[in-house]
């Protein structure tokens, strides 16, 4: 886990606060503070990749990891360990959608069930729904966090695609610097 402190850490809450409250209206410091954790979670290669199948082979195709939350049909071996998968979809099509749009028609990523923009967005929203109905015990307070983002999913991809945009131009401050200048 990345420290609170971290300047990676401190650099995505800034990014997420700035462009969810002022151009897309979302407020709430929770789902800011969730999406800005996500962003520094997954720089690691390991957080991103973290569900595994019974063979222990990591995950990366969404409808795998669909076919994977099932606890009915499915290898999901309790209600559980269908919480913290779609949890995990959750966060993997909002990141993906947000910060990598143009991926998710690449054939890496598409091998199972799920191929366009549209499937990612519905598997995100849906996910985050599931996980908000996880609403007792441990999971009562954090419920309503996840009914948010599910609620909000398309306004929080649209704002990780703002955050994507200025972490372009950081990359390339002579690009930034000279559009300044034709101002």
């Amino acid at each position: 886990m990345i420290p609170e402190s971290n300047p990676l850490r401190q650099l995505f809450q800034e990014l997420v606060g700035r462009h969810y409250a002022q151009e897309i209206g979302i407020r709430d410091p929770e789902v800011i503070a969730y999406v800005a954790h996500l962003l520094t979670e997954f720089c690691e290669a390991d957080q991103l990749f973290k569900i595994h199948n019974e063979a222990d082979r990591p995950l990366t195709d969404l409808g795998e990891m669909m076919l994977e939350s099932d606890p009915v049909y499915g290898p999901a071996p309790s209600f559980d360990r269908e919480r913290q998968v779609r949890k995990h979809i959750g966060d993997y099509a909002l990141f993906f959608a947000g910060m990598f749009p143009e991926s998710i028609n690449h054939f890496r990523l598409r091998r199972q069930r799920l191929e366009s923009f549209v499937e990612w967005m519905k598997a995100g929203k849906e996910s985050y729904y599931i996980v908000s109905k996880f609403e007792h015990f441990e999971y009562a307070k954090v419920a309503p966090l996840f009914g948010q983002l599910s609620r909000e999913f398309e306004s929080c991809v649209y704002g990780l695609n703002m955050v994507k945009n200025d972490l372009q131009e950081m990359q390339h401050p002579i690009v930034r610097r000279s559009n300044e200048l034709l101002m």
